[in-house]
């Protein structure tokens, strides 16, 4: 097992090219990540805790690649004691790894890429027993609620990149666009920003009930929606929106000024020191409150903070964090037909929206614009 610096290259590597990619790590953000990391530690008597999650990785080391396979598990862990930051990552990862994602001040330790890797990190700590993310996953999460400024000028720009890339492709979509043709044509904007498409979805006119859509050949017809989740430095931007080739029914029309009364409502109750479950009671009393009766809540999720998760965590009624300021959220009431969703951070001012272009067509909902349907 080699322990090489960020500073020193592994054997056989080459220098990091200017145009390479370089660590994200803001110093003075992770130094207070590790802080509140200790301040976890202290109320736990632990002197040690192996993180292994994508979610708590990326945000511990500031926005580092600790992926291959969007799918997959973490290619690193990595383990906080008393002494410093220790990251753990197969043989054939440690060169981009200390290249272009190690943040400074964090020790980087190799394992065969048949090796045991979380194992390994955990044989760092001083008694080879530290604590493990699960043991502390309110705490983590607590952690990462508030935004440290480097941090959320990184997710706005994210955010802004993911709407503008909505507006480009809605834009230039036509009745005879496939729902393949228009995520396809999303990924491509969204990968060429540097951000990873976690999730898109779209539905066409025909398959307007389904609130998941994964895309399908059909063409989308007379309107659709699309929604897209992006994520660049660890971080998750979420985005739906629609687009229609008429001017759209009384009844669609009506649904869509409703949903987003439903959302407002949200955007009220989301305040500091509310609990999860507090609006989460207000999400249901909102369903009723605009006329979507009071079961409406029961068929999609409602979404809830977001940041380096796409929720951190889904609102639920057994959800009892503290929400607090500089804290991200994406909300995401919907109905049959309708849905509204956008990227959050809630500021000294209130609610204030990431996911912004000043192309899209807005109205004014509670004193915020907020999206119309496009029609181009």
């Amino acid at each position: 097992m080699t322990t090489p610096t960020q500073s020193t290259p592994l054997a056989g590597q080459a220098p990091t090219p200017a145009t390479a990619r370089t660590a994200p790590g803001n110093t003075a953000d992770r130094a207070v990540k590790r802080r509140r990391v200790l301040d976890v530690l202290d109320a736990a008597g632990r002197d040690s805790l192996l993180l292994t999650s994508n979610t708590a990785l990326t945000w511990y080391l500031d926005g580092s690649r600790v992926h291959i396979s969007l799918a997959g598990d973490p290619i690193a862990a990595l383990l906080v004691d008393r002494a410093g930051d220790h990251l753990v990552t197969f043989n054939n990862e440690a060169g981009r790894i200390a290249a272009e994602e190690l943040p400074g001040g964090v020790s980087l330790h190799t394992v065969p890429w048949h090796g045991q890797l979380h194992a390994v990190a955990a044989g760092l700590a001083v008694d080879g027993d530290p604590l493990v993310e699960a043991a502390v996953t309110a705490e983590l999460r607590a952690a990462r609620q508030e935004l440290l400024p480097a941090e959320t000028a990184r997710y706005a720009e994210l955010s802004s990149d993911a709407a503008a890339a909505m507006t480009d492709v809605l834009t230039a979509a036509t009745p005879e666009t496939t729902e393949f043709q228009l995520v396809s044509d999303l990924a491509a904007r969204i990968v060429a920003v540097g951000a990873e498409p976690l999730v898109l979805l779209c539905n066409g006119a025909s398959r307007s009930d389904f609130r998941h859509p994964l895309a399908t050949h059909s063409p989308i017809g007379r309107r659709a929606m699309v929604v897209v989740c992006a994520r660049r430095n660890g971080l998750v931007a979420n985005v739906t929106r629609w687009v229609a080739f008429d001017a759209g029914t009384p009844q669609e029309l009506d649904a869509e000024a409703r949903i987003a009364a439903v959302e407002a409502d949200i955007f009220r109750a989301t305040v500091p020191g509310a609990r999860l479950n507090e609006i989460f009671a207000e999400i249901k009393l909102a369903y009723a409150r605009h006329g979507f009766g009071e079961d409406q809540w029961t068929l999609h999720h409602q979404g809830g903070p977001a940041g380096y998760a796409g929720r951190d965590p889904r609102v639920t009624a057994d959800a009892t964090d503290t929400v607090v300021l500089n804290q991200p959220f994406t909300w995401n009431p919907s109905g049959p037909g309708v849905k509204i969703e956008d990227t959050v951070l809630l500021t000294d001012s209130g609610v204030s929206v990431l996911t912004t272009d000043h192309r899209w067509p807005t109205t004014d909902v509670d004193g915020r614009r907020r999206p119309l349907t496009l029609r181009p």
